[in-house]
């Protein structure tokens, strides 16, 4: 670690260590005027948000000791506190975790991203390359961890790069190789933000939105958000990085580098058939009953028996469970997904989720939230649905930058949730709005592990990193206000 890097990491656990403890001491000693179990409440968040955004211990354990805290406290009863790591949506976290530790297993992603590269007229191109590749990034990341494809796209963009420096040389493509490098990043959070399962911010908000609500965001009415959202951002960000790192018209190698990989993939393994099975009919019924809303409408009885009969985080087991099924060697007794892998998801992100709503929901029934909402009203003097819906993906894009996504999430959406309610707007939108601006934070190395992965090639300065980041953040925003704004209302409601 660099001095600069060593200093920083003591300034967060100084943060962590010191200053959430005094946090929490200052706010339980406060004369606020809530009621008493709102008062203890809003002490430990207190020192839970500066964990979170010091990340001086786990942020799962973070999000444990919290509830756990607020137990002590006599806030809530251990099991009204801990119900909401029961929630639905834990499952679907499991099982979408599970799909994607097949797919990534079993190489079915590399597999897809050099389809991508290898299309016709690509492979010659750095332009068409720089394109080709950024949009693979983004479509896999709509359905697998945003890291996860950082870690796998991020050595295929050095090898095309290796190959590119092999005749124009290393200084000549050195505003290509940043923009290339830093698409993969970009373009994996922007993809994050297609679906529910893309990112865990989404399974977030969706999970406070419909906990204090009662207003669900099926999969297909969040793809109809999100999707229009990840094109435009990825074409804004293709465009803005094309033309950063502009080089010459051929790209001599690349195409034979990419016929070798893909000819080295070999045929299609059982392993990577039965994902493709598993993963196709999964999303197939995650899809279905929101093609059925639009053909029948919502109030078709087929529509509601689909809905109360297949929710997604049911789907998203059943899928997961075709992987112990679905063999790959029947005289081995070998199925498509082994055990020693599927332990291998990310289970500190459903343990900070089933945390994060555990203590949101706790703000909601102790009276906290809508005492900070109308705080927060009177202070800022935002009322209208558009302007709620703007403050909460710009404080959520500015948090995210310095804080976990995820932590940003569960910090912001049921403050922005709050805040509607106390203007007296409906807080579905805004909610949205947050949950989704959660997810940008381009900018600095630490605003999320893809940007940190990227930064740590050395083929980055930090002025680009943060010009094209700052850019993309700002198109991010007006991307999100426009179409929750404009779309929101017709999809949602």
């Amino acid at each position: 670690m660099s001095e600069d890097g060593g200093r920083v990491a003591g300034a967060r656990l100084f943060l962590g260590f010191v200053g959430a403890p005094l946090a929490f001491a200052a706010v339980w000693l406060s004369p606020f005027d809530l009621p008493s179990p709102a008062h203890r409440l809003a002490a430990v968040l207190a020192a839970v948000v500066l964990l979170w955004v010091s990340e001086a211990i786990p942020m799962a354990m973070t999000a444990f000791l919290g509830v756990a805290a607020a137990v002590v406290l006599h806030v809530a009863p251990a099991t009204e506190a801990f119900a909401p790591f029961a929630d639905p949506l834990v499952f679907l976290f499991i099982g979408t975790f599970m799909l994607a530790q097949a797919i990534f297993f079993h190489g079915l992603d590399r597999r897809f991203a050099f389809a991508i590269l290898g299309l016709p007229g690509v492979g010659e191109h750095p332009g068409r390359v720089l394109a080709a590749y950024a949009g693979a990034t983004c479509a896999i990341s709509m359905w697998i961890s945003n890291t996860a494809t950082v870690a796998m796209m991020f050595p295929i963009g050095l090898s095309v790069l290796a190959v590119l420096e092999q005749h124009a040389g290393r200084a000549r493509l050195a505003a290509y190789g940043t923009v290339l490098l830093l698409s993969t990043s970009f373009a994996a959070s922007i993809g994050g933000l297609g679906t529910p399962v893309g990112t865990p911010p989404n399974l977030i908000g969706v999970g406070f939105v419909r906990r204090e609500t009662g207003i669900a965001l099926p999969f297909f009415s969040w793809m109809a958000l999100g999707v229009p959202i990840v094109l435009l951002l990825q074409a804004w960000a293709t465009a803005m990085l094309w033309r950063g790192g502009a080089t010459g018209r051929s790209a001599e190698g690349i195409g034979e580098l990419i016929a070798r990989e893909r000819a080295a993939l070999g045929p299609w393994t059982a392993g990577q058939v039965n994902t493709l099975v598993a993963f196709g009919l999964t999303v197939a019924l995650w899809v279905l009953p929101g093609v059925v809303a639009v053909v029948a409408g919502e109030d078709h009885p087929f529509y509601r028996e689909l809905t109360a009969t297949l929710p997604e985080g049911v789907v998203a087991i059943m899928g997961a469970t075709l992987l112990f099924v679905l063999p790959t060697d029947r005289r081995r007794g070998e199925f498509t997904l082994p055990w020693a892998e599927a332990v291998k998801i990310d289970w500190w992100i459903v343990f900070l989720y089933g945390g994060g709503i555990a203590l949101g929901t706790l703000a909601f029934k102790t009276g906290l939230a809508a005492a900070l909402g109308e705080g927060l009203t009177g202070m800022l003097g935002v009322r209208s649905e558009l302007g709620l819906i703007a403050l909460a993906t710009v404080i959520a894009t500015i948090l995210s930058e310095t804080t976990s996504n995820t932590a940003s999430a569960n910090m912001v959406v049921p403050v922005a949730i709050a805040l509607a309610r106390s203007a007296g707007v409906d807080p579905v939108l805004p909610g949205v709005a947050a949950t989704m601006g959660a997810s940008l934070g381009f900018m600095l190395p630490v605003s999320t592990p893809c940007n940190a992965i990227v930064y740590g090639s050395g083929r980055i300065p930090l002025t680009a990193m943060m010009r094209y980041g700052l850019a993309l953040d700002v198109a991010g925003i007006v991307a999100i206000v426009a179409v929750v704004a404009l779309l929101g209302p017709v999809v949602l409601r």
